[in-house]
Protein backbone atom coordinates (compact mmCIF):
# COMPACT_ATOMS: atom_id res chain seq x y z
CA UNK A 1 0.00 0.00 0.00
CA UNK A 2 0.55 3.80 -0.70
CA UNK A 3 -0.09 6.97 0.24
CA UNK A 4 -1.54 8.40 -3.05
CA UNK A 5 -1.29 12.38 -3.80
CA UNK A 6 -2.60 14.91 -6.68
CA UNK A 7 -0.79 17.59 -7.55
CA UNK A 8 -2.55 19.52 -9.72
CA UNK A 9 -0.70 22.33 -12.36
CA UNK A 10 -0.95 23.82 -15.37
CA UNK A 11 1.26 24.95 -18.26
CA UNK A 12 0.47 28.99 -17.93
CA UNK A 13 4.57 29.45 -17.82
CA UNK A 14 6.92 27.05 -16.56
CA UNK A 15 6.64 28.15 -13.01
CA UNK A 16 3.68 26.32 -11.80
CA UNK A 17 4.98 22.44 -13.19
CA UNK A 18 8.36 23.29 -11.62
CA UNK A 19 7.03 23.34 -8.43
CA UNK A 20 5.34 20.53 -8.41
CA UNK A 21 7.62 18.64 -9.96
CA UNK A 22 10.17 19.78 -6.25
CA UNK A 23 7.21 19.15 -4.50
CA UNK A 24 6.69 15.57 -5.82
CA UNK A 25 10.65 14.97 -5.48
CA UNK A 26 10.56 15.71 -1.66
CA UNK A 27 7.39 13.66 -1.27
CA UNK A 28 8.52 10.72 -2.81
CA UNK A 29 11.34 10.73 -0.74
CA UNK A 30 9.16 10.31 3.05
CA UNK A 31 6.73 7.81 4.22
CA UNK A 32 3.70 7.96 6.07
CA UNK A 33 3.19 5.33 8.78
CA UNK A 34 5.51 3.17 6.54
CA UNK A 35 3.65 3.61 3.86
CA UNK A 36 5.20 4.97 0.67
CA UNK A 37 3.81 7.77 -1.11
CA UNK A 38 3.46 7.82 -4.30
CA UNK A 39 2.81 10.97 -6.74
CA UNK A 40 0.93 11.83 -9.49
CA UNK A 41 1.28 15.43 -11.41
CA UNK A 42 -1.59 16.53 -13.75
CA UNK A 43 -1.70 19.05 -16.11
CA UNK A 44 -5.12 20.15 -15.49
CA UNK A 45 -6.15 22.28 -18.86
CA UNK A 46 -4.91 19.06 -20.44
CA UNK A 47 -6.98 16.44 -18.72
CA UNK A 48 -9.84 18.60 -19.28
CA UNK A 49 -9.60 19.36 -23.02
CA UNK A 50 -6.05 19.55 -25.30
CA UNK A 51 -8.34 22.33 -27.32
CA UNK A 52 -8.98 24.42 -24.18
CA UNK A 53 -5.28 24.07 -22.90
CA UNK A 54 -4.00 24.94 -26.03
CA UNK A 55 -6.46 28.35 -26.17
CA UNK A 56 -5.81 29.10 -22.18
CA UNK A 57 -1.90 28.35 -21.93
CA UNK A 58 -0.65 29.93 -25.41
CA UNK A 59 -3.36 32.52 -24.82
CA UNK A 60 -1.34 32.81 -21.78
CA UNK A 61 1.71 32.91 -23.59
CA UNK A 62 0.92 34.84 -26.12
CA UNK A 63 -0.67 37.53 -24.32
CA UNK A 64 2.18 38.15 -21.80
CA UNK A 65 4.65 38.32 -25.15
CA UNK A 66 2.31 40.79 -27.31
CA UNK A 67 -0.25 42.33 -25.19
CA UNK A 68 1.30 42.66 -21.48
CA UNK A 69 -1.05 45.70 -20.82
CA UNK A 70 -4.42 43.72 -22.08
CA UNK A 71 -3.12 40.68 -19.52
CA UNK A 72 -2.77 43.40 -17.20
CA UNK A 73 -6.28 44.71 -17.41
CA UNK A 74 -8.09 41.47 -17.16
CA UNK A 75 -5.96 40.74 -13.93
CA UNK A 76 -7.14 43.79 -12.78
CA UNK A 77 -10.99 43.22 -13.17
CA UNK A 78 -10.49 39.71 -11.72
CA UNK A 79 -9.46 40.97 -8.71
CA UNK A 80 -11.85 43.71 -8.22
CA UNK A 81 -15.04 43.77 -6.03
CA UNK A 82 -17.19 42.95 -8.98
CA UNK A 83 -15.44 39.03 -9.21
CA UNK A 84 -14.90 38.47 -6.03
CA UNK A 85 -13.22 35.44 -3.99
CA UNK A 86 -15.29 32.14 -3.99
CA UNK A 87 -17.53 33.25 -6.49
CA UNK A 88 -15.95 31.53 -9.40
CA UNK A 89 -17.63 28.42 -9.07
CA UNK A 90 -20.09 28.81 -11.73
CA UNK A 91 -18.18 29.55 -15.01
CA UNK A 92 -17.91 26.64 -17.90
CA UNK A 93 -14.08 25.98 -17.05
CA UNK A 94 -15.33 25.35 -13.71
CA UNK A 95 -17.68 23.21 -14.95
CA UNK A 96 -16.06 20.87 -17.18
CA UNK A 97 -13.18 20.56 -14.76
CA UNK A 98 -15.22 19.53 -12.10
CA UNK A 99 -17.00 16.77 -14.14
CA UNK A 100 -13.18 15.29 -15.51
CA UNK A 101 -12.06 15.73 -12.15
CA UNK A 102 -15.29 13.80 -10.66
CA UNK A 103 -13.87 10.47 -12.50
CA UNK A 104 -10.25 11.53 -11.11
CA UNK A 105 -10.94 11.16 -8.00
CA UNK A 106 -13.23 8.87 -7.92
CA UNK A 107 -10.68 6.01 -10.14
CA UNK A 108 -7.27 7.57 -8.29
CA UNK A 109 -8.83 7.66 -4.75
CA UNK A 110 -5.73 10.18 -3.57
CA UNK A 111 -5.39 10.66 -0.25
CA UNK A 112 -4.13 13.97 -0.14
CA UNK A 113 -4.43 16.80 -3.13
CA UNK A 114 -1.58 19.66 -3.67
CA UNK A 115 -2.45 22.55 -6.29
CA UNK A 116 0.14 25.13 -7.93
CA UNK A 117 -2.57 26.87 -10.01
CA UNK A 118 -5.50 28.04 -9.18
CA UNK A 119 -7.71 26.97 -11.79
CA UNK A 120 -8.11 23.38 -10.59
CA UNK A 121 -8.17 24.19 -7.21
CA UNK A 122 -11.55 26.28 -7.79
CA UNK A 123 -13.13 23.33 -9.74
CA UNK A 124 -12.03 20.42 -6.58
CA UNK A 125 -13.33 23.60 -4.38
CA UNK A 126 -16.49 23.52 -5.93
CA UNK A 127 -16.85 19.47 -5.81
CA UNK A 128 -15.84 19.56 -1.96
CA UNK A 129 -18.61 22.17 -1.35
CA UNK A 130 -20.96 20.31 -2.91
CA UNK A 131 -19.77 17.28 -1.19
CA UNK A 132 -19.93 18.32 2.45
CA UNK A 133 -23.39 19.79 1.81
CA UNK A 134 -26.38 17.84 3.50
CA UNK A 135 -28.03 15.78 0.97
CA UNK A 136 -31.27 16.09 2.22
CA UNK A 137 -31.08 20.23 2.18
CA UNK A 138 -30.41 19.62 -1.81
CA UNK A 139 -32.72 20.91 -4.51
CA UNK A 140 -33.85 17.68 -5.90
CA UNK A 141 -33.72 19.36 -9.62
CA UNK A 142 -30.24 20.34 -8.91
CA UNK A 143 -28.57 17.73 -10.69
CA UNK A 144 -25.27 19.25 -10.54
CA UNK A 145 -25.23 19.49 -6.96
CA UNK A 146 -26.37 16.17 -6.67
CA UNK A 147 -24.38 14.38 -9.43
CA UNK A 148 -21.16 14.75 -6.67
CA UNK A 149 -22.50 14.80 -3.60
CA UNK A 150 -21.32 10.81 -2.90
CA UNK A 151 -17.70 11.95 -4.01
CA UNK A 152 -15.25 11.78 -1.55
CA UNK A 153 -12.80 15.10 -1.64
CA UNK A 154 -9.53 14.53 0.50
CA UNK A 155 -7.57 17.60 1.95
CA UNK A 156 -6.19 19.76 -0.30
CA UNK A 157 -3.21 22.64 0.12
CA UNK A 158 -2.85 25.21 -2.53
CA UNK A 159 0.99 26.82 -2.92
CA UNK A 160 1.22 30.44 -4.47
CA UNK A 161 3.54 30.35 -7.13
CA UNK A 162 3.78 34.36 -6.76
CA UNK A 163 4.67 36.77 -3.94
CA UNK A 164 1.31 38.23 -4.19
CA UNK A 165 -2.30 36.85 -4.36
CA UNK A 166 -5.27 37.02 -6.29
CA UNK A 167 -8.87 35.96 -6.29
CA UNK A 168 -9.13 32.99 -7.35
CA UNK A 169 -6.46 31.55 -5.23
CA UNK A 170 -9.03 31.78 -2.03
CA UNK A 171 -11.36 29.40 -1.09
CA UNK A 172 -13.54 28.08 1.11
CA UNK A 173 -12.63 24.58 1.09
CA UNK A 174 -8.80 24.99 1.11
CA UNK A 175 -7.42 23.59 4.10
CA UNK A 176 -3.60 24.99 3.55
CA UNK A 177 -1.83 27.65 1.74
CA UNK A 178 1.49 27.61 1.34
CA UNK A 179 2.92 31.22 0.49
CA UNK A 180 6.22 33.01 -0.37
CA UNK A 181 7.09 34.97 2.47
CA UNK A 182 5.37 36.20 5.70
CA UNK A 183 3.82 39.69 3.93
CA UNK A 184 2.33 37.11 0.93
CA UNK A 185 0.61 35.01 4.25
CA UNK A 186 -0.70 39.38 6.08
CA UNK A 187 -2.17 39.82 2.36
CA UNK A 188 -4.25 36.35 2.40
CA UNK A 189 -5.19 37.05 6.39
CA UNK A 190 -6.13 40.55 5.18
CA UNK A 191 -8.74 39.14 2.75
CA UNK A 192 -10.32 36.80 5.85
CA UNK A 193 -8.04 33.61 5.47
CA UNK A 194 -7.38 32.27 8.59
CA UNK A 195 -4.00 33.06 9.62
CA UNK A 196 -3.52 28.95 10.84
CA UNK A 197 -4.03 27.71 7.85
CA UNK A 198 -1.39 29.93 6.27
CA UNK A 199 2.37 28.72 5.89
CA UNK A 200 5.06 30.88 4.58
CA UNK A 201 7.08 28.32 3.95
CA UNK A 202 8.43 29.90 0.53
CA UNK A 203 7.92 29.00 -3.17
CA UNK A 204 9.72 25.10 -3.80
CA UNK A 205 12.00 24.60 -6.36
CA UNK A 206 13.73 21.37 -7.14
CA UNK A 207 16.58 19.68 -5.03
CA UNK A 208 19.20 20.05 -8.11
CA UNK A 209 18.65 23.70 -8.70
CA UNK A 210 20.16 24.00 -4.72
CA UNK A 211 23.65 22.38 -5.98
CA UNK A 212 26.30 24.46 -8.58
CA UNK A 213 29.59 24.09 -10.08
CA UNK A 214 31.81 26.61 -9.67
CA UNK A 215 31.88 30.29 -11.69
CA UNK A 216 35.20 30.06 -13.03
CA UNK A 217 34.16 26.57 -14.51
CA UNK A 218 30.79 27.59 -15.63
CA UNK A 219 31.72 30.99 -17.28
CA UNK A 220 34.74 29.45 -19.28
CA UNK A 221 32.69 27.06 -20.40
CA UNK A 222 30.25 29.97 -21.57
CA UNK A 223 33.31 31.94 -23.25
CA UNK A 224 33.16 34.22 -20.50
CA UNK A 225 35.98 35.66 -18.21
CA UNK A 226 35.24 34.52 -14.86
CA UNK A 227 37.55 37.76 -14.04
CA UNK A 228 34.20 40.36 -15.48
CA UNK A 229 31.39 41.47 -13.71
CA UNK A 230 28.55 39.35 -15.63
CA UNK A 231 25.39 40.99 -16.47
CA UNK A 232 22.66 38.03 -17.43
CA UNK A 233 20.16 39.30 -19.57
CA UNK A 234 16.94 37.66 -20.23
CA UNK A 235 12.93 37.26 -20.22
CA UNK A 236 10.38 34.59 -19.20
CA UNK A 237 10.35 30.54 -19.87
CA UNK A 238 9.28 31.39 -23.23
CA UNK A 239 11.15 34.35 -23.53
CA UNK A 240 8.85 37.63 -22.57
CA UNK A 241 9.87 41.08 -22.32
CA UNK A 242 11.63 43.62 -24.27
CA UNK A 243 14.96 41.69 -24.26
CA UNK A 244 16.22 43.06 -27.86
CA UNK A 245 15.81 46.74 -26.55
CA UNK A 246 16.69 46.08 -23.08
CA UNK A 247 20.21 44.87 -24.96
CA UNK A 248 20.92 47.66 -27.01
CA UNK A 249 20.60 49.27 -24.09
CA UNK A 250 23.41 47.74 -21.78
CA UNK A 251 25.93 47.73 -25.08
CA UNK A 252 25.61 51.19 -25.03
CA UNK A 253 26.95 51.59 -21.34
CA UNK A 254 30.55 52.89 -20.81
CA UNK A 255 31.67 50.29 -18.36
CA UNK A 256 33.89 47.23 -18.69
CA UNK A 257 31.31 44.05 -18.08
CA UNK A 258 30.13 41.11 -20.02
CA UNK A 259 26.78 39.67 -20.85
CA UNK A 260 25.20 36.25 -21.12
CA UNK A 261 21.60 35.97 -23.40
CA UNK A 262 19.05 33.88 -22.61
CA UNK A 263 16.12 33.39 -25.03
CA UNK A 264 14.38 30.66 -23.79
CA UNK A 265 12.18 28.93 -26.16
CA UNK A 266 12.19 31.79 -28.45
CA UNK A 267 14.51 30.41 -31.22
CA UNK A 268 13.59 33.14 -33.29
CA UNK A 269 14.34 36.22 -31.03
CA UNK A 270 17.67 34.41 -30.53
CA UNK A 271 18.79 34.16 -34.25
CA UNK A 272 17.19 37.89 -33.81
CA UNK A 273 19.36 38.57 -31.37
CA UNK A 274 22.96 36.73 -32.88
CA UNK A 275 22.09 38.53 -36.45
CA UNK A 276 22.35 41.93 -35.23
CA UNK A 277 25.52 41.47 -32.89
CA UNK A 278 27.20 40.45 -35.62
CA UNK A 279 26.58 42.98 -38.32
CA UNK A 280 27.18 46.08 -35.87
CA UNK A 281 30.76 46.63 -34.41
CA UNK A 282 30.86 46.22 -30.31
CA UNK A 283 33.22 46.39 -27.19
CA UNK A 284 31.25 44.11 -25.06
CA UNK A 285 31.52 40.20 -25.02
CA UNK A 286 27.67 39.00 -25.24
CA UNK A 287 27.11 35.27 -25.38
CA UNK A 288 23.55 34.52 -26.57
CA UNK A 289 21.69 31.06 -25.08
CA UNK A 290 18.68 29.59 -26.25
CA UNK A 291 16.86 27.32 -23.96
CA UNK A 292 19.21 25.59 -20.88
CA UNK A 293 18.37 23.23 -17.94
CA UNK A 294 21.73 24.53 -16.42
CA UNK A 295 20.37 27.96 -14.68
CA UNK A 296 21.24 26.48 -10.89
CA UNK A 297 25.32 26.92 -12.36
CA UNK A 298 24.69 29.55 -14.25
CA UNK A 299 22.71 32.36 -11.56
CA UNK A 300 25.36 31.30 -9.47
CA UNK A 301 27.71 32.82 -11.39
CA UNK A 302 26.34 36.14 -12.62
CA UNK A 303 26.40 39.40 -11.02
CA UNK A 304 23.26 41.08 -11.80
CA UNK A 305 20.25 39.21 -13.24
CA UNK A 306 18.41 41.83 -15.79
CA UNK A 307 14.75 40.09 -16.26
CA UNK A 308 10.85 40.34 -15.57
CA UNK A 309 10.04 39.02 -12.36
CA UNK A 310 8.30 36.05 -12.42
CA UNK A 311 7.34 33.80 -9.01
CA UNK A 312 10.38 31.40 -9.52
CA UNK A 313 12.76 33.65 -11.46
CA UNK A 314 12.61 35.88 -8.23
CA UNK A 315 13.05 32.70 -6.19
CA UNK A 316 15.61 30.91 -7.83
CA UNK A 317 17.32 34.39 -8.05
CA UNK A 318 16.70 35.04 -4.33
CA UNK A 319 18.29 31.16 -3.52
CA UNK A 320 21.33 32.00 -5.88
CA UNK A 321 21.86 35.39 -3.63
CA UNK A 322 21.85 37.08 -7.37
CA UNK A 323 20.78 41.23 -6.79
CA UNK A 324 18.40 41.83 -10.20
CA UNK A 325 17.39 45.07 -12.34
CA UNK A 326 13.79 44.88 -13.56
CA UNK A 327 13.50 46.86 -16.78
CA UNK A 328 9.72 44.94 -17.70
CA UNK A 329 7.20 42.35 -16.20
CA UNK A 330 3.90 41.35 -17.50
CA UNK A 331 1.27 43.97 -15.67
CA UNK A 332 -0.56 41.82 -12.70
CA UNK A 333 1.22 38.81 -10.81
CA UNK A 334 4.90 40.18 -12.03
CA UNK A 335 4.38 43.55 -11.07
CA UNK A 336 3.16 42.56 -7.74
CA UNK A 337 6.10 40.70 -7.19
CA UNK A 338 8.16 43.88 -8.26
CA UNK A 339 6.02 45.43 -5.27
CA UNK A 340 7.08 42.54 -3.01
CA UNK A 341 10.66 42.59 -4.04
CA UNK A 342 10.92 46.44 -3.56
CA UNK A 343 9.89 46.81 -0.34
CA UNK A 344 11.82 43.93 0.62
CA UNK A 345 14.86 46.47 -0.85
CA UNK A 346 16.06 42.93 -2.89
CA UNK A 347 15.44 44.53 -6.10
CA UNK A 348 16.49 47.64 -8.20
CA UNK A 349 13.14 48.72 -10.51
CA UNK A 350 14.25 50.69 -13.99
CA UNK A 351 12.15 54.11 -14.53
CA UNK A 352 12.04 56.92 -16.72
CA UNK A 353 14.77 58.98 -15.50
CA UNK A 354 16.55 56.16 -13.42
CA UNK A 355 17.05 53.89 -16.25
CA UNK A 356 18.80 50.64 -16.67
CA UNK A 357 21.82 52.50 -17.73
CA UNK A 358 22.07 54.59 -14.23
CA UNK A 359 21.31 51.65 -12.03
CA UNK A 360 23.87 49.50 -13.40
CA UNK A 361 26.81 52.01 -13.45
CA UNK A 362 26.40 52.54 -9.76
CA UNK A 363 26.44 48.91 -9.01
CA UNK A 364 29.67 48.95 -11.30
CA UNK A 365 31.13 51.72 -9.37
CA UNK A 366 30.36 50.84 -5.63
CA UNK A 367 30.01 47.68 -4.80
CA UNK A 368 29.08 47.98 -1.78
CA UNK A 369 25.45 48.69 -3.98
CA UNK A 370 25.31 45.24 -4.82
CA UNK A 371 26.70 43.82 -1.64
CA UNK A 372 23.44 45.63 -0.08
CA UNK A 373 21.26 43.86 -2.05
CA UNK A 374 22.70 40.83 -1.13
CA UNK A 375 22.09 41.36 2.36
CA UNK A 376 18.45 41.84 1.88
CA UNK A 377 18.25 39.25 -0.07
CA UNK A 378 19.55 37.06 2.30
CA UNK A 379 16.81 38.58 4.65
CA UNK A 380 13.95 37.46 2.91
CA UNK A 381 14.75 34.26 0.65
CA UNK A 382 13.47 30.88 2.11
CA UNK A 383 15.11 27.37 1.51
CA UNK A 384 13.50 24.14 2.39
CA UNK A 385 10.21 24.71 0.94
CA UNK A 386 9.67 21.67 -0.34
CA UNK A 387 10.82 19.68 2.58
CA UNK A 388 8.42 22.00 4.79
CA UNK A 389 5.74 21.29 2.76
CA UNK A 390 6.17 17.28 2.42
CA UNK A 391 6.39 17.58 6.56
CA UNK A 392 2.74 19.27 6.46
CA UNK A 393 1.62 16.41 4.36
CA UNK A 394 3.23 13.67 6.13
CA UNK A 395 1.47 15.19 9.37
CA UNK A 396 -2.34 16.31 8.00
CA UNK A 397 -2.14 12.41 6.88
CA UNK A 398 -1.24 10.78 10.29
CA UNK A 399 -3.05 12.89 12.07
CA UNK A 400 -6.15 11.32 9.91
CA UNK A 401 -4.96 7.61 11.08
Amino acid sequence: MSKKILIMSASTGGGHNRAARAIKEELESKTIDNETVECQIIDSLKLVNNTMDKIISRGYEKSAIYTPKAYGSVYRFSESSLVSKNEFKGNLLTSLMAQKFKKLLSDSQPDLIIGTHPFPMIALSTLKKYTNMDVHNLNLSDTFHKKYVDLNVPPMISVLTDYTTHSTWIQNEIDYYIVGHEYVKELLVFEGVESDKVKAFGIPVEKSFLSHRDRETVLEELDLSPDKLTVLLMGGSFGAGNIKETLAELMEIDRDFQILVITGRNESLREKIEKGLSQHFHDKTVKVLGFTNKMNDILASVDVLVSKPGGLTTTESLLKDVPMIVPYYIPGQEEENLDFLSNCGAVLRTTKKYNLSVLLKVLIDDPSRLDMLKRNIRSIRKFNSSQNIANLVVDILSDEE
